[in-house]
């Protein structure tokens, strides 16, 4: 097995995981591991772009609200939107109550069933809620949740490429990465942007680093149940569901970075 190098796994991560002009130059097991365990680092880059406009809003005058709209419309525009239409698919997917076969093909369907449309809708809401209270309170606190947000949502994307975590079909991004990231692997890249995110904890007030280390842990755990979910329900994971985690996981870290005050 050739190893892959460091430019090929960001090739891979940012080729994949955002729609930014990256030609991904290998398609195989071993660039989907060192692209997957490289993938939080797609969240710090996107989560900077996105605290990035936030701020510029605020400099210029608007008020938290339209800072944290634009906060979120980043990562939407930076993955062409298909974290957010994994999202829906997922929960349509979910919500049929269907078997695994007939599910699968409910979330391979173009069209947004109810249920999708539900969970777009309070995502949506609740990290655009949060985030107008985190910028309200601070800009430097808005702009340090929608880092540490996109970083949790891509560490829950290492986590899902695990091995042991089976591919729900054949073929799709769910194939090409399901099972290529050692448990190691995960666990040390999770370390290493915890330690990340702590450094950012001063923004989030009194026992900030703690706040800051336990919305990546909660996000986390909330992707995990929720992967769990979807892997007794469509028997592994697909693309759709990739895009589910990383908004799932994004909203738990910024809800738990509002609490408190």
């Amino acid at each position: 097995m050739s190893k892959t190098p460091p430019l090929g796994s960001l090739r891979f991560a940012f080729g994949t995981l955002t729609a930014l002009p990256v030609r991904v130059v290998r398609w195989d097991r071993d660039a989907a591991r060192a692209g997957m365990l490289a993938a939080p680092l797609v969240g710090v880059v996107v989560g900077g772009c996105a605290a990035g406009l936030g701020l510029l809003l605020l400099f210029l005058g608007a008020g938290p609200l339209l800072a944290a709209v634009a906060t979120v419309a980043v990562p939407a525009v930076l993955t062409r939107g298909l974290h957010l239409d994994g999202l829906a698919d997922t929960a349509d997917g979910l919500g049929s109550g269907k078997p695994a076969e007939d599910a699968l093909r409910i979330m391979k369907q173009s069209d947004i069933g109810p249920f999708g449309v539900l969970a777009l809708v309070l995502v949506l809401l609740a990290q655009v809620a949060a985030l107008a209270q985190l910028y309200g309170d601070s800009w430097a606190r808005g702009a340090g949740a929608a880092i540490v947000s996109a970083v949790a949502a891509r560490l829950a994307l290492t986590w899902a490429a695990r091995a042991g975590v089976p591919a729900a079909r054949p073929e799709g991004l769910g194939a090409a990465v399901a099972g290529v990231v050692p448990v190691g692997g995960a666990a040390a890249m999770t370390l290493a942007y915890v330690v990340v995110c702590a450094a950012l904890g001063p923004v989030f007030g009194g026992q900030g680093r703690v706040r800051a280390v336990v919305a990546v842990l909660v996000a986390l755990a909330v992707a995990e149940l929720l992967l769990r979910h979807c892997r007794r329900r469509f028997g592994g994971v697909t693309g759709d569901v990739f895009g589910g985690l990383a908004e799932t996981a994004a909203t738990a870290a910024l809800v738990v970075l509002s609490l408190g005050g």
